[in-house]
C-alpha cells in the first residue's frame, strides 16, 4: 500500500490505493482544514507536494497553485504511490470571539452549594438538596462554576464564582469541529459515520479541555473544584458534545435525541472538572433551534418585553424567534457559511490580517478596518456585508447582483477602476490578491435571502408585520460585528426597522450564565420553551419564492 508522509509533522500512514490526501492525514491524526468536509468547494485544503510526486496522484480537481509548483486539493487528490505532502501551518491568529453577552438581573441561587462542616473538618458539596462530595478542610470559599458557548465556529467559556456571580477568567478559541465541516448540515453528515461521530466528539471536549486549563492558569484554580458546568449551543452541537448521532436532525421528521433541562456526567464526557462534576445542558426548542437561543430568550427577557421584538442570531445556520405579547413562535433557515468568511474567495474568519470593516468615502476611497492593524490577507464574514453593501449604495453592484461599470459619477468611476478580470470573470479588487468576485456575492444574496425569507414567514405566521415591530436584537458573536445601516442596505433586514436595531452580544453565553448561578431559572425557562411554537420553513410551500424575491438588492 502506498506510504502518505506528512510534513512538518513527519507523521506516516499506509492506505489502499484511490485514498484521498484528506482521508489519509485523517487517519494519521494531522489536521488538514476542509470547512465544507471534501465537496471540493471552499479550497480551503490546498496542500502541496513535491513535483515528481504529482504522477502518483489523480487529481479529479485541482485548486490553481498560489506559485504554480505542487498545489492540489486534498480532498480530490487520490493517492496512488508513496508521496510527500506539506500541509500548511494554521494562519489565523488572533481568532477575535465575542464572549460578552446581555442579560437581564436576576438573583444568585446556585445548584451547587458548600458547606463546612467543623465537627469533621470538611466541606460538603450539595447539588441542590442532594450530597454530590466531600472536600477535606474548609474550602466553602472557593466555588467555582464553568459556563461555554459552543458555537458552531468558535468557542467562549468563562469561570464563574457561584458565591457573588463575577466572572473570574474568560478564554475562546476556533471550535475544530469547523476545520472537518462548516456548518451544521455538513457536520451532521460528517459524523452520521461513527468514526466521524467519535472524532467529532474527540475534538469538542478535547478543546473544552484545552480552554480549562487555559483557565486554571490565569486563576491559579484546580479542575477538581468545580462541580457544575452549563454548556450551551446549537442542537448539532450539544449531540457531537454527547457523543449522540445527530443523523436524525437531518432528516424528517427532525426529532433531536437530546432535549436538553438535563444533566450529564461530566467524567462520562471526559471534561476534566471534578470526578463528581455535572454538566447541565439548556433546554432545546427544536432541530434546529437550539438550546443556545432558549438561552438568549432567558438573557433578553423575551417573553416579558412589551410589543413585537425580532430576536436573530445570524450564522451559517439563521435562528429566528419572534416574541408579541409574551407568545414565541421560532424557526430556523439554512444561511450557509459565507457569513462566517467560508465559501468565499478570500474569505477567512474574524483572525488577525481579516478586513472587518469597510466604509467608501463620498471620493471613492476604500477605508478599511483591518483585525491586527496588519496588511490584508483576506475577509471575514462583517467585511464582506459592509463591503457589498457599500457597492450596492454605489452602484457597483446592481440589483440583481451583477458588478457593473457605472457610467458617470466621479465615486462610481474611482471604484470602477478596481473593478478586474480573473479567470475571465469580473472581480472587486479590495487590495492585492484581496478580491470579491462575482461567485462571492452571489453567496451573500444566498444567504442575506434565506434569513430575509425566514423573518417574513415567521412574520406571516405571527400575524405581524414588519411595521409591528417595535425591536430587533441581533444576537451572537458573528452578529456583534454588524452595522444596522449594511443590514438595511443589503436588505437582510426590512426598512421598517431602521432605528429598532440592537446588538446583544452572545446572549447564549450569558444566558447559560444565569442558568449557573439561579437553578430556579431553569424551571422557568422550560416552562418558556414549552410553549415556543415552531415554524417549519422548509416545509412551508411559499419559502422558495420568498427567498427567491428576497436575493435582489
Amino acid at each position: 500500500m502506498p506510504i502518505v508522509t506528512f510534513k512538518p509533522d513527519n507523521r506516516t500512514v499506509d492506505v489502499p490505493n484511490g485514498t484521498t490526501i484528506l482521508e489519509a492525514s485523517r487517519r494519521a491524526g494531522v489536521l488538514i482544514e476542509a470547512p465544507c468536509n471534501g465537496a471540493g468547494h471552499c479550497g480551503k485544503c490546498l496542500v502541496r507536494l513535491p513535483v515528481d510526486d504529482l504522477v502518483k496522484l489523480v487529481v479529479h480537481m485541482n485548486a490553481p497553485p498560489d506559485d504554480g509548483e505542487g498545489a492540489v486539493l486534498a480532498c480530490h487528490a487520490e493517492v496512488f504511490g508513496n508521496v510527500t505532502v506539506e500541509v500548511p501551518q494554521c494562519r489565523e491568529e488572533g481568532l477575535r470571539v465575542i464572549s460578552a453577552g446581555a442579560a437581564v438581573e436576576f438573583g444568585l441561587e446556585p445548584l451547587i452549594r458548600k458547606r463546612y462542616d467543623r465537627v469533621a473538618d470538611q466541606t460538603n458539596i450539595f447539588a441542590g438538596d442532594s450530597l454530590l462530595a466531600i472536600e477535606p478542610g474548609d474550602s466553602s470559599g472557593n466555588n467555582p462554576g464553568l459556563v461555554v458557548d459552543i458555537g458552531t465556529t468558535t468557542l467562549a467559556a468563562a469561570l464563574v464564582d457561584l458565591g457573588n456571580g463575577k466572572t473570574l477568567a474568560s478564554a475562546s478559541s476556533l471550535n475544530p469541529q469547523s476545520l472537518h465541516a462548516q456548518d451544521v448540515l455538513s457536520r451532521i453528515r460528517f459524523a452520521a459515520d461513527e468514526n466521524g461521530l467519535k472524532l467529532m466528539q474527540r475534538d469538542i471536549v478535547g478543546e473544552l479541555n484545552r480552554l480549562l486549563e487555559e483557565l486554571f492558569a490565569e486563576t491559579g484554580m484546580e479542575s477538581g473544584k468545580i462541580y457544575e458546568a452549563v454548556l450551551s449551543g446549537n442542537t448539532c452541537m450539544l449531540h457531537l458534545l454527547a457523543g449522540v448521532d445527530p443523523a436524525p436532525l437531518g432528516k424528517n421528521p427532525f426529532l433531536p435525541g437530546i432535549r436538553g433541562g438535563q444533566h450529564l456526567k461530566a467524567a462520562n464526557l471526559g471534561l476534566k472538572i471534578a470526578p463528581a462534576g455535572l454538566v447541565y445542558l439548556p433546554p432545546v426548542i427544536s432541530a434546529y433551534v437550539g438550546a443556545d437561543i432558549s438561552a438568549g430568550i432567558l438573557a433578553s427577557d423575551l417573553a416579558a418585553l412589551p410589543g413585537t421584538t425580532l430576536f436573530i442570531d445570524i450564522g451559517t445556520n439563521g435562528e429566528l424567534v419572534l416574541a408579541s405579547d409574551g407568545r414565541l413562535t421560532a424557526s430556523a433557515t439554512a444561511a450557509g457559511p459565507a457569513f462566517e468568511g467560508m465559501n468565499i474567495s478570500c474569505g477567512m474568519r474574524a483572525a488577525v490580517g481579516a478586513i472587518e470593516r469597510v466604509d467608501i468615502s463620498p471620493h471613492g476611497l476604500l477605508d478599511m478596518g483591518v483585525i491586527g492593524g496588519t496588511e490584508p490577507t483576506g475577509i471575514c464574514g462583517s467585511g464582506l456585508m459592509d463591503l457589498v453593501a457599500e457597492l450596492v449604495e454605489g452602484g457597483i453592484i446592481g440589483p440583481s447582483g451583477r458588478l457593473t461599470v457605472p457610467k458617470s459619477g466621479a465615486i462610481n468611476q474611482t471604484l470602477a477602476e478596481r473593478i478586474i478580470k480573473t479567470d475571465g470573470v469580473s472581480a472587486f479588487q479590495l487590495q492585492g490578491q484581496v478580491l470579491l468576485s462575482q461567485k462571492d456575492i452571489r453567496q451573500v444574496q444566498l444567504a442575506k435571502g434565506a434569513i430575509r425569507a425566514g423573518i417574513e414567514l415567521l412574520l406571516k405566521e405571527a400575524g405581524r408585520s414588519a411595521a409591528d415591530l417595535d425591536r430587533v436584537l441581533i444576537a451572537g458573536s458573528f452578529g456583534y460585528h454588524l452595522r444596522e445601516r449594511s443590514l438595511l442596505t443589503l436588505g437582510l433586514l426590512p426598512p421598517e426597522t431602521t432605528g429598532k436595531v440592537a446588538f446583544v452580544g452572545n446572549t447564549s453565553r450569558s444566558g447559560a450564565e444565569m442558568l449557573l448561578l439561579n437553578r430556579g431559572l431553569r424551571q422557568q425557562l422550560q416552562q418558556s420553551v414549552e410553549q415556543v411554537r415552531v415554524v417549519d420553513l422548509a416545509g412551508s410551500p411559499e419559502f422558495e419564492r420568498v427567498f427567491m424575491g428576497a436575493m435582489g438588492f
